[in-house]
């Protein structure tokens, strides 16, 4: 079947960390659920309720949810958009999880349309655990509608490594669809796996134009995808040369940016992603290709020991002053 319409309307966010509160932010359609499990919320997502639009957010702990609507408050007030018609804040316990899916999807009435009228895509930004990323995806594809896409913003693991071994409803309906940090950068690569309807690729690549990104098609097989590729020599060598005392995180960050003119150098951008997501990926590129160097990695862990995971815990490589 080849689809000839855009999507109704919906798009889901399950987990609200640091992807997926940028993504709320670039969301441009009529309803959006941000399930949480962990992290926290950042005011971005507050942008998207600007327009209007009920937010669902889902978290196990009460203190989380109410934080996070704190958050969305204070961002309001300090908008330059405060008489904005904003929307509701709606949230969830993980136990009414199919209650804040179905409160969406009856919005545009998903559950009685066709692939052709009645599609949403669910956006999976879920910690880089296998057995995690394996869980969510066969929880979503039983709740999901047969017609929705399902998209894993994984950096590292492809939907091939995701569904290996999953009895799965509809596996045509998988894609990758991996962004950075929008919306400063607002690029995000798409890619397949060996049964992915083409047709979802190219209505993928046309609605993250339509919506404020800069989409990519990966055409084959590639594991990082296109840019991650790249930043993982990058990475890795710096922290090898770290590792053995070459030079320090912040001497590396320095020429790093003095040469390419960057604005932040490795570490500064290891920092930012988070060195328990840092470790996991490395250890995935260790597991997979087996010729990775232990160092790297061993330097890490260092940090990890420590609690010193980078932004979010006001301490990584660098000093956040926050506790």
């Amino acid at each position: 079947m080849v689809l000839t319409s855009t999507p109704r309307t919906s798009v889901a966010l399950i987990g609200a960390g640091t992807q997926g509160r940028r993504l709320a932010f670039m969301a441009r359609i009529t309803s959006i659920i941000i399930l949480s499990f962990m992290g926290s919320l950042l005011t971005p997502l507050s942008q998207w309720s600007s327009r209007g639009n009920d937010v669902h957010l889902v978290d196990g702990q009460d203190a989380q949810l109410q934080a996070s609507i704190k958050a969305i408050e204070d961002f309001r007030q300090s908008s330059s958009n405060r008489n904005a018609s904003w929307g509701r804040i709606i949230t969830h316990s993980p136990e009414s999880l199919r209650e804040a899916l179905q409160a969406a999807w009856l919005v545009v009435e998903v559950s009685n349309s066709d692939i052709t009228n009645g599609q949403m895509l669910t956006e999976k930004c879920v910690p880089e655990q296998i057995e995690l990323k394996t869980k969510v995806i066969s929880e979503l594809d039983a709740l999901a509608p047969r017609d929705t896409i399902i998209a894993s913003n994984s950096s590292s693991y492809s939907c091939s490594e995701i569904l290996k071994g999953l009895n799965l409803r509809n596996e045509t309906r998988f894609l990758s669809a991996h962004s950075y940090w929008p919306p400063e950068t607002p690029e995000i690569e798409i890619m397949g796996h060996e049964t992915t309807n083409p047709s979802y690729i190219t209505l993928m690549m046309e609605q993250c134009k339509a919506h404020g990104f800069s989409p990519f098609h990966v055409k084959s097989p590639s594991m990082g995808y296109i840019y991650n590729r790249i930043w993982a020599a990058i990475k890795r060598e710096a922290l090898l040369a770290a590792s053995e005392g070459a030079a320090t995180p912040e001497e590396i960050d320095n020429i790093f940016k003095g040469v390419l003119k960057t604005p932040k150098g490795p570490f500064e951008q290891m920092d930012v992603v988070g060195l328990d997501v840092v470790l996991d990926i490395e250890q995935h590129y260790a597991d997979a290709r087996g010729n990775i160097p232990n160092a790297p990695r061993e330097y890490l862990q260092k940090f990890l020991e420590e609690g010193n995971l980078g932004v979010k815990s006001g301490r990584g490589f660098y000093d956040y002053g926050k506790s």
